[in-house]
């Protein structure tokens, strides 16, 4: 079964869809015309059952008919801090310095795709819940909804969502059970010493001499305390200190993530991390000021709903739907929903094009009606 012939009819509805939310970029829980074009579209479909504001910005409507599973479908909508540099496109950012870098204008057009599809044919049992999230990006939308009481008020048997992938090949499917994603952890150090001359390093706690020692331990926490066969990932992405060529600073900060997909090499990682620093600096007579942040905990496909979702994408795309894409160390919020509720988080490839967070991305609308039928097809086959 190719993509459904009833989505096929509004590609072109799509991709004006999709044209009107890039052009209009909103950032995390700024989203307020997002989600009321989210909503004017559901209304269209003649979807009324609707509730806003759920997790500050987000959206969630309800479709239902017959009785049986309710199921949960879910799209990102926030945009990028981001410049863009499509000026050959015409519908580029209006929004100077934001921009829909990462497709989540493509992920709510599927959605709202399905959801018109669906809310015309009725081929399901049960109920089908369209969650229209925001700020993905960092500031952890899914969460603010579960908090808000999303799953309390709409109580689900599995979820199910997706994100486009650059670099894969158009229109492929790509499904698999166990970890996708890694959780993020950040962290922040300053190091604090003593001031000196530069010509008197004697007097000084130099923070940079001190701070470069701590660069090179906290690798050793990946090399000589984490098990080989585990992922663990930890960079320091800045090291700033100082102003001048004859002056040693006073201090030095350093910020970094730490990324993995064992739980239980996270708590270690952060354990020696806070060791490994705070002895590092001691042995400088320095002394050590951690932030660290917890971040989006793993994405983890549950083993069931991928098969599941798998046999879908081959009905949708036949020898593109695959079971070997390899686990990423990027992050995703989707993950406190699979830590609450079973289900499957997948990926559709948007083909050649810049990478995601790029200034020149930009979503491919050939995938649209691809995803939309997948989404769709996991609708009427799980509440079948």
């Amino acid at each position: 079964m190719p993509i459904k012939n009833r989505i096929a009819d509004f590609q072109k509805e799509m991709t004006s869809w999709r044209h009107y939310f890039h052009e209009n970029p909103e950032l995390a829980y700024k989203e307020v015309n997002t989600s009321r074009k989210v909503v004017e579209l559901l209304k269209s479909f003649g979807i009324n059952n609707i509730e806003e504001g759920i997790g500050k910005t987000g959206v969630v409507a309800t479709l239902e008919n017959g009785i049986g599973k309710s199921i949960g479908l879910r799209a990102d909508m926030d945009a990028l801090p981001i410049l863009e540099e499509n000026n050959d496109k015409k519908y580029r950012s209006k929004a100077i310095g934001k921009m829909h870098a990462c497709g989540h204008d493509g992920h709510t057009t599927m959605l709202l795709g399905a959801a018109k599809y669906l809310s015309e044919t009725k081929n399901f049992n049960g109920k089908v819940i369209l969650i229209f999230q925001p700020a993905e990006e960092g500031f952890a939308g899914a969460k603010a909804m579960i908090e808000d009481g999303l799953l309390d008020k709409y109580p689900i048997d599995e979820i199910y969502g997706m994100h486009n992938m650059p670099g894969l090949e158009e229109g492929i499917l790509a499904v698999e059970a166990g970890p996708r994603l890694a959780a993020a952890d950040n962290f922040e150090v300053e190091i604090i010493g003593k001031g000196a001359h530069g010509a008197m390093p004697s007097n000084s706690i130099d923070p940079i001499v001190c701070g470069a020692s701590v660069i090179q331990n906290i690798q050793h926490i990946v090399s000589r305390n984490s098990d080989p066969k585990e992922t663990l990932v930890i960079t320091v992405a800045s090291f700033n200190s100082g102003d001048a060529n004859n002056v040693i600073p006073k201090s030095a900060k350093l910020s970094g993530t730490i990324r993995y997909y064992n739980n239980q090499i996270g708590e270690l990682a952060k354990k020696r991390f806070f060791d490994v620093v705070n002895s590092s600096c001691e042995a400088f007579n320095a002394k050590a000021v951690i932030d660290f942040k917890k971040g989006y905990p793993p994405t983890v496909n549950h083993e069931k709903q991928s098969k599941f979702a798998l046999n879908s994408a081959k009905k949708i795309v036949g020898s593109k739907a695959s079971a070997h894409q390899k686990p990423m160390m990027g992050s995703e919020d989707f993950s406190y929903f699979l830590k609450k509720v079973p289900g499957c988080f997948a990926w559709i490839g948007n083909g050649e094009s810049a990478s995601l967070h790029n200034p020149k991305y930009d979503f491919n609308d050939s995938i649209l009606t691809i995803g939309s039928s997948f989404l769709a097809s996991i609708a009427e086959d799980r509440l079948s």
